[in-house]
């Protein structure tokens, strides 16, 4: 590394973490004499250096406090009468000289670090700065000669909250300036007096490094030589008030590990493989293709793995089992792991727990070279009240609501976003663009829409106000959802937004430029909730809640729909799925297989937690993630549960091979009831048909005896049917009753049809069959 390359100040010391030391604290270089006093000025050592005109008092103090708009003004080199001046901050030192071609000039030193000096020159030279300390001298770049490194167009976007990049703007940005490298630092925080960049390269001590204003739209940018991949650093904020906050980035893209907080200066170097997958991922509308999710928390599914390590593991294990996608719980950076990242700190940075951010690229290219596609969990509603990220962040509210009603959030602790603000929508927006650009994830799962979109949620009569008609919509929410959808769905082809959304809201799937919010998907919280209370009931109670699995036919195509069994099905005591069910171990497995069998055939997408596709009876944590040592084969049942994983295969496989699942999921032509009445019997029948008309049969059997010769009608078009799939099988652990022969209708009426089939149905078992 060349001198001039040399981050500004240093002198030979280890980096250190932010979280090492109280975050004002000012740490000399090693041979800094305690500063007591300001040093004595003293003349300078060169001749023809005559003194600068001094600081005005009010100026000098807003420099040295941190709180001074325009920095670049004072500092620097500027054309004065009979030369040019040069002044520098540099605490610490004991002498500043400048170096040019043909130029060694040592500076006046003025006390409390500054130095400064008139030179007799025409023009501004090329130059840098020679630092002396009490052992070492460094040449660096003076940052203060380099003009804005952010450009009018992007400014102008900032502030129109309109800049769709928004990240190749704000935050920490390697680059070269003015011929010189470093790294661009900005930041929005429009109500601070001042703002400073302190780091590792500082040793934590901003005193040398304050930021200029760029006017109106609130943001602060310095260019620093020599700064480059893998500093730390965090922003020093003057507030309104006159007290400083030490803050990591909003736009950080890399964090260090928690509980350490500092931002990380980053760029990838990582080459991307899937270009194919890319160019594909959008021949097909997802809602008219298959669409089996794998819902992972990266953390605990195989705990304290890498990036790297779930690269070798993750893709081969879901492709096995047939998924077609992946979905991640959060992974921007948090705090709190017990938060399963849905309390976002860092909403640019993919969590450095598991190593850095191309680390990250590589596992999703390794999911998309097996054909898998990325979903990960978007988490705009709130964020915590870490007072070294978001909250009051320029010492005003800013991210969150300014009025405190509409800031708390009631349930989490945490602070809501303020939706109406332009800059902070802008903020979200980009986001969003943001993993599906840098990352290449092929969808967003958007956490908690029922939060954002009703101004009462979880709120009381007389804790919130009705909107400007009198109603109980965010409007600011609703029109940030449309923004957000509608700038996704143009900028990145083939991707899909998907909502929790857990209310009848009208047209969450509808596009926006009909009225709707603009998702893909939709959660079916309502199927969830049902079906698994059907199930939780013994099967003698079950004919008295029949209408919970078939009430979610009423409303099926209202919405394109996602059925979840999610993470949050499985923990705080709801117990993991095949522990919902009643009766013994063989009949809580039976049924834990029927059940499955039911949602795949069921219109909607599917959505699986990882330790439910081999019946994990606990009860997840992410401390210790899946119970893997239940597919040991020297565990005794082993055989159970890897019986169950077998279905979850083959569920999968004929999913993706039987278009009649999948192709009508939205179209009310794609289902047809058999048998939706079935109660005294606990069986529920129904035809799925591909966009050709061709039937798939699904008859599920929710009661714990054989049903033998069990007649049901099916359309005359089939000559011969084959069961295709059963749940019972022997292999899945099942007691091996079913339809083993094809089976011809005869030509009994049965269920409004001329023709029907005479079945046999297995205990707590759900059969597929088609025509043969």
């Amino acid at each position: 590394m060349t001198p001039l390359e040399e981050a500004d100040p240093v002198t030979p010391r280890p980096a250190r973490s932010s979280s090492e030391s109280a975050p004002r604290t000012i740490e000399p270089a090693p041979a800094a004499k305690p500063a007591k006093a300001p040093p004595a000025p003293r003349r300078a050592a060169s001749r023809g250096v005559r003194p600068a005109p001094a600081l005005a008092a009010a100026d000098r103090g807003r420099l040295l406090a941190g709180g001074h708009h325009d920095p670049h003004a004072l500092l620097g080199a500027h054309p004065v009468r009979g030369g040019v001046a040069f002044r520098a901050l540099r605490p610490y030192a004991q002498a500043v000289t400048v170096l040019g071609k043909g130029l060694r000039a040592e500076l006046h030193d003025d006390g409390d670090g500054l130095f400064s000096g008139v030179l007799p020159l025409r023009d501004i030279p090329d130059y840098t700065l020679l630092v002396t300390y009490e052992d070492t001298e460094i040449e660096v770049q003076d940052p203060y000669r380099f003009l804005p490194s952010l450009g009018d167009l992007d400014l102008h976007l900032i502030g129109e909250g309109r800049h769709e990049e928004l990240w190749t703007a704000l935050g920490a940005r390697p680059m070269a300036h003015q011929g010189v490298t470093g790294t661009r630092f900005t930041v929005w925080a429009p109500n601070a007096q001042g703002v400073r960049v302190t780091g590792d390269f500082t040793y934590w001590d901003g005193t040398a490094h304050p930021m200029r204003s760029l006017g109106s739209t609130g943001v602060w940018e310095l260019f620093l030589p020599g700064v480059g991949d893998g500093a730390l650093y965090k922003f020093d904020i003057m507030r309104p008030d006159g007290s400083h906050t030490v803050r990591a980035d909003p736009m950080a893209r890399r964090t260090e590990v928690p509980p350490a907080n500092a931002s990380i200066v980053t760029e990838s170097h990582h080459v991307w493989r899937d270009a194919d997958w890319m160019a594909r991922r959008a021949e097909r509308p997802v809602h008219e293709a298959p669409f089996s999710v794998y819902e992972v928390h990266l953390a605990s599914w195989r705990p304290r793995l890498t990036y790297r390590q779930l690269a070798d593991q993750l893709p081969a294990y879901v492709k096995d089992l047939g998924f077609t996608h992946v979905e991640f719980l959060p992974v921007a950076e948090h705090p709190f792991g017990g938060s399963w990242g849905y309390q976002v700190t860092g909403f640019y940075a993919p969590t450095s727990r598991m190593g850095t951010p191309d680390d990250f690229r590589f596992l999703i290219d390794a999911l998309h070279e097996a054909g898998i596609g990325v979903l990960v969990d978007w988490v705009p509603a709130h964020f915590p009240k870490d007072d070294w990220a978001l909250a009051e962040f320029d010492g005003r509210t800013l991210y969150e609501h300014e009025d405190p009603a509409r800031a708390e959030h009631p349930d989490w602790g945490t602070l809501e976003f303020d939706y109406g603000r332009k800059e902070v929508r802008n903020f979200l927006v980009a986001n969003a663009t943001y993993w599906c650009e840098e990352f290449h994830v092929d969808g967003l799962r958007v956490d908690a829409v029922a939060s954002m979109l009703y101004l009462d949620y979880s709120r009381e009569h007389g804790e919130w106000t009705p909107n400007e008609h009198g109603g109980r919509e965010n409007l600011d929410a609703v029109a940030f959802l449309q923004e957000m959808n509608a700038t996704v769905y143009r900028r990145c082809p083939g991707v899909v937004t998907v909502a929790e959304e857990s209310t009848a809201w009208d047209g969450v799937t509808r596009p926006t430029d009909h009225g709707g919010l603009g998702f893909g998907l939709k959660w079916n919280m309502g199927w969830m909730h049902d079906s698994l209370g059907y199930v939780q009931h013994e099967p003698v109670h079950r004919k008295y809640h029949h209408s919970e699995m078939t009430f979610s036919m009423v409303y099926a195509y209202s919405e394109n729909y996602v059925l979840p069994i999610s993470h949050d099905e499985v923990v705080h005591g709801k117990r993991a799925l095949v522990s919902k069910m009643p009766g013994d171990w063989w009949q809580q497995r039976a049924t834990h297989r029927a059940y499955l069998g039911f949602m795949w055939a069921h219109p909607g997408k599917q959505l699986l937690f990882m330790g439910q596709e081999f019946a994990q009876g606990a009860e997840w944590s992410e401390g210790h993630g899946p119970d893997w040592w239940l597919l040991d084969p020297s565990y005794s049942a082993e055989s159970d549960h890897r019986g169950v994983r077998d279905l979850v295969r083959d569920l999968n496989a004929v999913y993706a091979a039987e278009p009649s699942l999948w192709e009508r999921d939205t179209d009310p032509s794609g289902f047809t009831w058999v048998a939706g009445d079935a109660a005294e019997d606990n069986v529920f029948a129904f035809l799925r048909h591909d966009a050709a008309g061709t039937p798939l049969l699904s008859v599920s059997n929710f009661s714990p005896v054989v049903r033998a010769e069990y007649r049901l009608g099916v359309p005359e078009s089939v000559g011969t049917w084959g069961e295709v799939l059963n749940t019972d099988e022997l292999r899945y652990g099942g007691s091996g009753v079913g339809n083993p022969d094809p089976l011809k209708p005869e030509p009994v009426p049965s269920h409004g049809r001329p023709v029907s089939l005479c079945l046999t149905l297995p205990p707590l078992g759900t059969v597929w069959l088609r025509g043969v």
